[in-house]
């Protein structure tokens, strides 16, 4: 089954602030970055990947205008890193009114012969950057009273996968964050959601998993075909604008595999 047509933006992000991470590229991140602004956001950019990341803010620059795009490198495993990546958003845009935590790092390796390092950096990367991207949008929010954070988790959070146990504690983790700190944050007035895609298709990800698992992968795909990267963006969208003004410490999940 093809993909559907691409959806026209609606101005759904009007003028809004929206803050992404691991936004160069093809992927989420990037498809995010791109949605938001064909909603109308302006947008700050940031990745762990400098030249990538440069590619992509001149890419939006020229089509969107350098005066609603911004960008800065960022590991967010550092928190020197993410407070700079916020502090830059405040200085050049003077708010922010919602951020995509979406770095992640994923890989395939059986529990028994994971190292420690190994099982580590994918929960420092995709569960504690996720927690220090949070919390610095928290800290910006509150004093706002108001804000949107979508973060992006798995269902691997959900559903057993093998070789995939740091990762999947990783995502388990993203969902239960997000439970939490969206109580916390709502006597604030901010939202704080996630989803939860299955099986997206990206470069990256090509590059990490053989074609036997992407095939098998797809075949549990209920369309018989992977998502796009801007299908699960168009539900990010959704999460961070007006539409969703009820919804808090939800996962929705962006999948069509079979139950």
């Amino acid at each position: 089954m093809t993909p559907p047509p691409y959806v026209p933006g609606h101005g759904l992000l009007k003028d809004r602030v929206v803050v992404v991470t691991a936004a160069a590229g093809a992927g989420i991140g990037g498809a995010t970055a791109r949605r938001c602004l064909e909603e109308g956001a302006r947008v700050v950019v940031s990745d762990a990947h400098e030249r990538r990341l440069g590619e992509s803010r001149q890419a939006l620059e020229k089509e969107f205008g350098a005066d609603r795009v911004a960008a800065l490198a960022c590991d967010v495993t550092k928190e020197e890193q993410v407070q700079a990546l916020y502090d830059l958003a405040l200085q050049r845009f003077g708010r922010i009114d919602v951020a995509v935590n979406n770095a992640g790092l994923g890989g395939t390796c059986d529990l028994a012969d994971m190292t420690d390092e190994a099982w580590d950096r994918v929960l420092d990367i995709t569960l504690n950057g996720t927690m220090r991207c949070t919390r610095a949008a928290l800290r910006i929010m509150r004093d706002q009273d108001a804000g949107v954070i979508v973060n992006n988790a798995s269902v691997i959070g959900w559903r057993a996968q093998k070789g995939q146990s740091h990762y999947a504690a990783a995502k388990a983790g993203v969902m239960a964050l997000t439970r939490c700190a969206a109580l916390e944050a709502a006597e604030h007035g901010v939202r704080i959601n996630a989803v939860s895609p299955s099986l997206a298709m990206h470069p990256h990800l090509v590059k990490v998993t053989s074609e036997e698992l992407l095939e098998e992968l797809t075949r549990r795909e209920a369309f018989g075909r992977y998502a796009e990267p801007w299908e699960v963006a168009n539900v990010i969208v959704f999460l961070a604008s007006d539409y969703s003004s009820y919804m808090t410490g939800e996962v929705v999940s962006v999948s069509s595999q079979r139950a």
